[in-house]
């Protein structure tokens, strides 16, 4: 816990039961009160480094520098010597304003042509730049357009406004380096599923404490019929990261159709193994999925596989998305095959295969409300999960349409028989 305050006009940094004044401080002591900050936010050492030596940039600047300067500090960790350079551009006389241009920049305002040139120009500042007749005095071979970095005399003592600076220049940069380690953290994370605890409900948004930071589940991602309530802990499916301007914000999702393929990874050790392979998935969120399964080693059960042994495996993520049914399916290239599986547990008797993608599947008729499903969701499920349109049929019924196209076809040439026997007539005549 990191505590920053003052007493006494001086700064303080407080890590636990350790306190370190910001004034009079011992560098080394105080390198290693950050390094346990971001030991416990998970943060590089280098960026640790990188924000304590902009923090002490900073302090030296506001006691010891000018307005204008611009201050580079070199920390080594190992002893805590802490070295500072001022940093100058190197620039030439055609580079920078003369005197009567500045003057007649004053006088007038400046035109288009004026303002171009005003980009490539700059206004010279003895604290930013340095002529390079000048910087070749102290570094030969410097060129035009480099940075000269000039030795300053280190300093030990800081004010308490120098030590405020400080502190908030050390609480930003950790932030910053916080959030950038969070937004990297999660961002390899998509498409993954996460385990994380129901913090509040915001609205239509839930919030999950996932580790490090909270996730958000947006109405669209949630499952209609469950209840979601504070402490609950859940599996979710990470969708994505952006970045924000408050920080990093991830989504979460319990109703995506993958969320059920990384379960099966999680709980089928055969799947996560490569032995077999989920090649497709239907889901209606909270109430019924399909998931089409193939083998791709000898001898292994798909179906057998993802049930386990007396349901266990599936009970396992039945139980984890509230009681959701799934079917598992049999996959096969053969497609009226592949159909008739996916119309489980009715039992087809034949698969049509017509033109446009769509199949006529006959069933029996004590199966056809089974094959249907309720409001027609099993056999809704089994055309997403095949991408046929799927029309089902008793088994009369279907004959009889049968029938009906043959009589259709019968006529249809019987039609074609008597116009071509009327041309021949006609040519007959003709003749």
């Amino acid at each position: 816990m990191v505590i920053l305050n003052h007493k006494e006009r001086y700064e303080y940094l407080s890590v636990g039961k350790r306190t370190f004044y910001l004034k009079n401080m011992d560098i080394k002591n105080f390198i290693s009160a950050i390094a346990q900050i971001a030991e416990e936010k998970g943060i590089p050492s280098e960026k640790v480094i990188d924000s304590i030596e902009t923090a002490i940039a900073a302090a030296y600047k506001k006691d010891y520098g000018e307005k204008g300067q611009m201050i580079k500090a070199k920390l080594k960790p190992e002893t805590g010597e802490v070295k500072f350079w001022q940093v100058k551009l190197v620039v030439s006389e055609d580079m920078i304003y003369s005197e009567e241009e500045l003057e007649k920049l004053k006088e007038k305002k400046p035109t288009e042509e004026q303002k171009t040139e005003k980009e490539e120009k700059i206004r010279f500042n003895p604290e930013k730049h340095i002529m390079i007749a000048e910087a070749k005095k102290m570094k030969k071979g410097i060129k035009v357009e480099e940075e000269l970095e000039i030795p300053l005399k280190a300093q030990k003592d800081y004010g308490r406004i120098a030590a405020q600076t400080a502190k908030q220049v050390i609480l930003q940069k950790i932030r910053e380096a916080e959030r950038e380690t969070i937004f990297d953290e999660y961002k390899s994370k998509e498409g993954e599923i996460i385990s994380g605890i129901i913090q509040r409900v915001e609205g239509r948004n839930i919030f999950i404490d996932i580790g490090k930071t909270l996730g958000v589940m947006p109405r669209e991602e949630q499952v209609y019929g469950e209840f979601y309530r504070p402490s609950q802990r859940l599996k979710f499916y990470i969708l994505k990261v952006d970045e924000t301007p408050k920080g990093p914000v991830v989504f979460l999702s319990r109703a995506y159709p993958k969320l059920i393929s990384k379960l099966f990874e999680l709980e089928v050790p055969e799947i996560s193994q490569g032995q077999v392979e989920i090649k497709a998935i239907a889901r209606e969120p909270g109430s019924r999925s399909k998931v089409a399964v193939e083998s791709t080693a000898e001898g292994v059960d798909p179906i057998g596989s993802a049930v386990g042994q007396r349901g266990s495996r599936i009970m396992a993520i039945i139980n984890e998305l509230g009681g959701e049914k799934i079917d598992i399916i049999e996959y096969s290239d053969d497609p009226e095959e592949f159909i008739a599986n996916s119309l489980s547990p009715a039992k087809v008797l034949e698969v049509k295969v017509m033109p446009r993608n769509k199949a006529l599947c006959l069933v029996p008729e004590d199966q056809l409300s089974l094959a249907i499903g309720k409001d027609g969701q099993n056999v809704r499920l089994a055309a997403k999960l095949t991408g046929w349109k799927i029309d089902v049929r008793g088994s009369k019924e279907g004959e009889e349409k049968e029938e009906k196209e043959e009589t259709k076809e019968e006529k249809k040439e019987t039609k074609k028989e008597k116009k071509e026997t009327k041309k021949e007539k006609k040519k007959h005549t003709s003749t």
